[in-house]
């Protein structure tokens, strides 16, 4: 059957990393803002981003009492800007194809591990609200990819069947996971093609 939706991983695939260089948007953290990268993966990411980023807790929330600890001279809200606009780099190659493939009548769909704030700021102040059919993701669902929960939800939230599905993704287990469901999947290397993984599956 041919695609008629593609569900198009963020991280990694869309965006990027950092605007100028595409390295990770805490590589200067320190330098910048006086708080270690590893503290904060110690004291925060390790311990509340799976609750944070299936929707079980709000990012803010979870971070001033980290930062009052590791670096009380910092807002939630300085570091959150910080992160989102340092972590914004989109692949402009790939964003222009799926233009053309939506412009063609192929829906075009965010599927992606994101808490809320980050979601919202993709579509508003990345843009991508205008490019897309809907954002699927983690928080939003209350499960994450690669989890079949997450999956399924999709499939029940857009009104596709599983075959009509393409999942570009840069992580194997998730397009393994989207296959077990179904789903056709690609891994994303930024080598092959967008037009070129389509022909392929025979979309």
């Amino acid at each position: 059957m041919p695609i008629r939706a593609i569900m198009v991983d963020v991280d990694g695939v869309l965006v990027r990393g950092r605007s100028d260089d595409g390295r990770h948007w805490s590589m200067s953290l320190e330098a910048d803002l006086g708080i270690s990268a590893d503290d904060l993966h110690r004291e925060f990411f390790a311990v509340y981003w799976d609750e944070i980023v299936i929707g079980r807790a709000a990012l803010a929330d979870r971070l001033r009492p980290v930062l009052r600890k590791i670096a009380p001279h910092l807002t939630a809200e300085q570091l959150i800007e910080y992160w989102f606009s340092r972590d914004a780099r989109l692949d402009e190659s790939l964003l222009a194809d799926l233009i053309q493939l939506r412009s063609s009548g192929i829906q075009i769909h965010l599927a992606t591990n994101q808490e809320h704030l980050r979601a919202k700021y993709l579509l508003d102040k990345l843009g991508l609200a205008k490019h897309v059919d809907s954002i699927q993701y983690s928080a939003q669902i209350g499960a994450k990819k690669p989890e079949p929960e997450f999956f399924r939800a999709v499939v029940a939230r857009t009104g596709f069947n599983p075959s009509d599905i393409l999942l570009i993704d840069d992580a194997a287990r998730n397009v393994q996971g989207a296959k077990a469901m179904g789903w056709s999947a690609a891994l994303w290397t930024n080598e092959r093609p967008l037009h070129k993984i389509l022909s392929d599956i025979g979309g």
